[in-house]
């Protein structure tokens, strides 16, 4: 289960979607939480420093959200410069797997949230055919994440 899905042309037309989104990878990543905490409330509880914040102005102003945005972003970045080579691809998403699993024991829904946010902001942006572009990504991304979960004992 090792290898990824995803043909060399679907790897290069992710990674163009992806790059227009990355272009501002922390006013997007921001958007992306915000839109999180705000339709997900419950998704607040992780973060102890973001709990009394309830505007989405406040939040988008938050140096720890757009901190935390930019990082999100980040990570993903470094997973489609990987999709084509699934070693590198799971070195990355593996040790995030765990963490997230084990030590901030966040509810691997989450991932798919975030996920589905992304591709929305995307669509927005650019349209669908963005949007559609990076779909498997994020399905491969979810996925792996969740078979971490498991070998976890989630």
């Amino acid at each position: 289960s090792s290898t990824m899905s995803l043909s060399e042309a679907e790897v290069q037309s992710a990674r163009g979607a992806w790059e227009k989104i990355y272009g501002d990878a922390e006013d997007n990543g921001t958007a992306v939480l915000v839109r999180m905490f705000t339709e997900h409330p419950d998704t607040k509880s992780y973060f102890t420093h973001f709990k009394g914040m309830d505007s989405a102005e406040e939040m988008k102003q938050s140096d720890q959200i757009r901190g935390h945005g930019k990082k999100v972003f980040s990570a993903i970045n470094d997973m489609v410069q990987h999709l084509d080579n699934s070693e590198a691809f799971l070195g990355i998403v593996t040790p995030l797997g765990k963490k997230h699993a084990t030590q901030l024991k966040i509810d691997p829904k989450n991932f798919r949230i975030i996920c589905d946010i992304i591709l929305q902001l995307m669509e927005e942006k650019f349209g669908g055919d963005c949007k559609a572009s990076f779909e498997k990504v994020t399905n491969e991304i979810c996925t792996h994440l969740n078979n971490i979960y498991k070998e976890e004992g989630w």
